[in-house]
């Protein structure tokens, strides 16, 4: 027994537990020894993990000269923030907005809560306004990764390292139960009627709507807001506000708008615009103008738009151009729905085209930069890309065939309806199971010749792409302000076998100023825009054909995509301005006489034809179909004056 009066065995020496004191012979190796964590529980271990983010705003920013300027404790920025989103969600019949809580209520669980503002006592008070809303404001991609794996059913990690989700029983818009509040302000700017993509309704449904959606996130314990900006060209941006239920659609948004910094976010305010995103929970079918579970509703004057009965994602993307097809115009800015790139010489491309045309593949040159692929603005400042992100299809994607995409689908981006295995989580792009319009959803940094900024000077060049499946279309014309006009409201393709089910034979398909579902204003009110732009700056508009050439489909050939190339480098290097020019008959289009790396037979389609007779029947046949869909333009007047609208007629298909 020792002295303290312990036992120990004979056998065994007692271990001295004693310092070293600085002892370099000790026979323990304790170079990895550390004192252990100071922390009494799990829970004050897992806070260590995670610092809070350091803020962003230089305290530089505020003037060291101003005795006024008070420094803004972050408590108090917080409740301004909250202030602003609880405004957001407020009822308009019953109260003030919730009671906000800002961060995940998993998180907050166990503890006491309290909201950042508090709401004053209401005679009209509801159990909405007595519970407490969460608020998960402007997450990281992580964290919406952590969000959407644990709460949200059918999200999994790919083995790309993208976010797959599903977007429910829609995987497409519904360009049918959309909706424009017809109210005093903008009524009068707004096109309505025949071919026109604006179905009305009033605003008292509107705010049917609005309440519903509302309710719906309110009695959630939780939402997800998104600040963020549309527009690169600062001097004329737009500040959005996203209220959404899914971890899904704020990672999408994310993604797609432009991000803001840190900076910014502090000192966003109030939004230009909002979207409540209540996707989730349908529209009651007996309320005026609803003709389904789904309702997409945009009110200009309130500047907001509500979502219901659609969870997919798309339309909140495609809502947005909407309003800045009618917001921007009105500032003199033309709206475009095209790609963009620019090449080494500051000269920058503009491509229209609709689903198979080639847009993309055309527009996505690794030896130029590229300043957006689908949505655009022309000011005075030049060119600017709307969007932050890009929205591309997935069906059939290839490393081969598209290796942009193909590489921007990693960590961050969000796979919408995809199909993959169950052990490896590989995509099958090929599997059209859940939809054939899966989609990939990315930040547009993800694509390596990406110019950031997304800003470019005034277009050197347009392309109308056509893929003419009757074949009598030239490969390649160049434009007279008046047929730039014609085409651009035209917006024409063929649908061919393959594009759409059921299809046989070529069919015609035209959709104004290339992107019909988004406009909000006469299409004329856009072409001559686009015509002024263009005479000012000098821009040379081309009609390219990426369809076939030598007969129709079935009988001729798709024009090798090898010649589409060499025509758009000979616009992009000045040599196709250089060329000899002769006019076609009926479409009185200007066809080059050669093209490097081109053919020179193939630039005059009724060469490749082996039936003349046949070629002409069928140019005869395609130039009415253009003059039938231009009727329901040919009333569009400036005031009393149609001279505009004659012009553009008058450089159509004559026979």
């Amino acid at each position: 027994m020792d002295k303290q009066g312990m036992n120990i065995p004979i056998s065994l020496h007692k271990i001295d537990m004693q310092k070293t004191n600085g002892d370099c012979n000790a026979s323990i190796d304790d170079a990895d020894s550390v004192s252990p964590v100071k922390v009494q529980t799990l829970s004050e271990l897992h806070k260590l993990q995670q610092k809070k983010s350091a803020p962003s705003t230089p305290k530089s920013s505020l003037s060291p000269y101003s005795s006024q300027q008070q420094i803004i404790s972050e408590e108090d920025k917080r409740r301004h923030q909250m202030l602003s989103i609880s405004a957001s969600l407020a009822s308009l019949t019953r109260e003030t907005g919730p009671q906000i809580i800002h961060g995940d209520p998993e998180k907050a669980r166990g503890q006491p809560l309290k909201s950042l503002i508090s709401t004053p006592p209401s005679p009209s008070v509801s159990d909405s306004s007595l519970k407490l809303t969460h608020v998960l404001y402007n997450l990281s991609p992580p964290e919406l990764y952590e969000q959407a794996l644990k709460y949200e059913k059918g999200s999994f990690i790919t083995s790309s390292g993208a976010l797959a989700t599903l977007s429910g029983a829609k995987t497409g818009r519904s360009p049918k139960d959309k909706r424009v509040v017809k109210e005093e302000t903008s009524q009068e700017d707004l096109w309505w009627g025949s071919g026109s993509p604006n179905i009305e309704m009033d605003e008292h449904t509107f705010l049917v709507n609005r309440e519903r959606a509302v309710d719906y996130l309110n009695s959630l314990d939780k939402v997800f807001v998104n600040d963020q900006f549309l527009n690169w060209d600062t001097e004329n941006r737009l500040k959005v506000r996203i209220i959404s239920a899914r971890a899904y659609h704020s990672l999408f948004m994310h993604n797609m708008c432009i991000r803001p910094s840190a900076e910014e976010l502090e000192n966003f305010g109030t939004p230009d615009f909002t979207i409540y995103n209540a996707g989730q929970f349908p529209c009651n079918r007996y309320t005026h103008y609803m003709t389904s579970s789904t309702s997409i509703d945009l009110n200009l004057k309130r500047r907001e738009m509500v979502i219901l009965g659609t969870q997919y994602a798309g339309e909140m993307k495609k809502g947005l151009f909407t309003v800045m097809h009618y917001l921007m115009p009105k500032r003199g800015i033309l709206s475009l729905h095209s790609g963009c790139n620019m090449g080494k010489q500051g000269d920058v491309t503009l491509f229209f085209g609709l689903s198979g045309t080639g847009k993309t593949t055309l527009s996505t040159d690794h030896q130029r930069e590229l300043i957006g692929d689908d949505e655009h603005c022309w000011s005075h400042n030049g060119v600017s890309n709307i969007e932050g992100g890009c929205y591309a299809k997935c069906i059939d994607l290839s490393k081969e065939k598209e290796a942009d995409i193909w590489n921007a689908i990693k960590f961050g981006a969000v796979l919408e309806n995809v199909v993959f295995d169950e052990h490896t989580r590989e995509v099958d792009y090929s599997d059209k199971s859940v939809t054939e319009n899966t989609r990939a959803s990315y930040p547009i940094e993800f694509i390596p010749n990406a110019r950031i900024p997304c800003v470019g000077p005034h277009p050197k060049n347009i392309v109308l792409l056509a893929c003419d499946a009757f074949g009598v279309l030239p490969p390649v014309s160049r434009l007279t302000l008046a047929q730039t006009m014609y085409h651009f409201i035209s917006g024409y393709t063929a649908l061919v076998a393959g594009t759409e089910d059921g299809i046989k034979e070529p069919r015609a398909t035209f959709s104004a100023c290339f992107g019909a579902a988004f406009i909000m204003l006469h299409p004329t009110k856009y072409a001559s825009m686009l015509a002024e732009k263009m005479k000012q700056h000098g821009t040379t508009a081309w009609l390219v054909n990426t369809g076939w050439s030598g007969g129709s489909y079935g009988v001729g050939k798709r024009i090798k995509l090898a010649y589409t190339r060499s025509i758009i480098d000979a616009i992009h290097n000045g040599s196709l301005l250089q060329a000899n020019y002769s006019e076609t008959s009926i479409f009185g289009l200007n066809v080059p006489d050669k093209v490097e790396g081109v053919p020179a037979e193939i630039l005059h389609p009724e060469n490749m034809w082996a039936n003349k007779d046949e070629y002409a029947e069928t140019l005869l046949k395609l130039a009415r179909l253009f003059k039938n869909n231009f009727e329901k333009f040919a009333d569009y007047k400036i005031g009393n004056d149609s001279t505009l609208t004659q012009q553009i007629l008058a450089a159509g298909p004559q026979y």
